[in-house]
C-alpha cells in the first residue's frame, strides 16, 4: 500500500486491564486522587466526598497506566453548620474528575504513583439532554513533521443512552481508538486538537449498541 497522506496514530494504548480496582489498590488510588482534589477545595466549595468516587478501566500509555475517576464534593469543612431542624446538603453540582497513574515494572509492582484532578460545576445531573458524560484531559504530545502533531488525551465516560455496548474516538471520520463500555464506563486514548493537516481536527466520541448502529455521539468541544 502507498504512504498515507495523514499518518495519525491509532491504537496507541493498550486495551483495559482491569475494569475498576479494589482491595487496597483501590485504597492507594482513592488516597492519592483525594490528594489531587483536597487542592482545589476551597475554589470548588467542599472537598472530594470518598464514598462518590467512581473508577474507570485503566489504559496503559507508554509505561505508564493510567485509571480514571470521578466524584462529587462533599459537606464544606468549614462554616458548614445547618441551622437549627435544616439538614446539611452536599452541593451535588460540583464534580471532581481526574486520574491516577503508575508506572507498570516487569515485576508487575506499580510504581510512582502519580495524579491530577480537577473540577466542574457543569454536570450530567443539570444537564438531561446529554448522551454521554464525557471528561477528558491531556497527557502527551503526538509530533509529526514540521509543526504537525496534536495532544495525546485520555478521555473517559459514562454512556446516558441505553445499549452502548462500544465506543470509538474518530478524528475527521477515521477511528483513532476503541473499546468495550463495561459495567456502564469506557476509557480511550488518542490524539486530539490535530493540527497541519488542514484545519484542525477533533475528536468525536462515538457509541455503539450490539448491531453496530451508532447511537450517540459528541465531541469533546460540545
Amino acid at each position: 500500500m502507498p504512504p498515507v497522506p495523514r499518518p495519525f496514530p491509532r491504537f496507541i494504548a493498550d486495551s483495559p486491564q482491569e475494569a475498576k480496582p479494589y482491595g487496597r489498590w483501590e485504597e492507594r488510588l482513592a488516597d492519592a486522587f483525594a490528594d489531587a482534589c483536597r487542592e482545589h477545595a476551597n475554589q470548588a466549595g467542599a472537598p472530594l466526598d470518598p464514598q462518590s468516587v467512581r473508577w474507570f478501566p485503566d489504559r496503559t500509555w507508554g509505561s505508564r497506566a493510567y485509571v480514571p475517576a470521578t466524584g462529587h464534593a462533599g459537606l464544606p469543612e468549614e462554616g458548614g453548620q445547618p441551622a437549627d431542624g435544616e439538614q446539611a446538603a452536599a452541593p451535588a453540582t460540583v464534580e471532581y474528575f481526574g486520574w491516577v497513574s503508575f508506572e507498570r515494572s516487569s515485576d508487575g509492582e506499580p510504581g510512582e504513583l502519580r495524579a491530577r484532578a480537577d473540577f466542574t460545576d457543569v454536570t450530567a445531573e443539570d444537564n438531561p439532554d446529554w448522551k454521554i458524560d464525557l471528561s477528558d484531559d491531556v497527557i502527551g504530545t503526538w509530533r509529526a513533521e514540521g509543526e504537525r502533531g496534536g495532544d495525546v488525551t485520555l478521555v473517559w465516560g459514562l454512556p446516558m443512552v441505553r445499549g452502548a455496548v462500544a465506543v470509538t474516538a474518530e478524528l475527521d471520520g477515521e477511528v483513532l481508538d476503541q473499546a468495550a463500555v463495561k459495567d456502564g464506563r469506557f476509557t480511550l486514548v488518542a490524539v486530539d486538537a490535530v493540527r497541519g493537516f488542514g484545519d484542525q481536527l477533533y475528536l468525536d466520541i462515538r457509541l455503539w449498541d450490539r448491531t453496530l448502529r451508532e447511537i450517540a455521539a459528541e465531541t469533546l468541544y460540545e
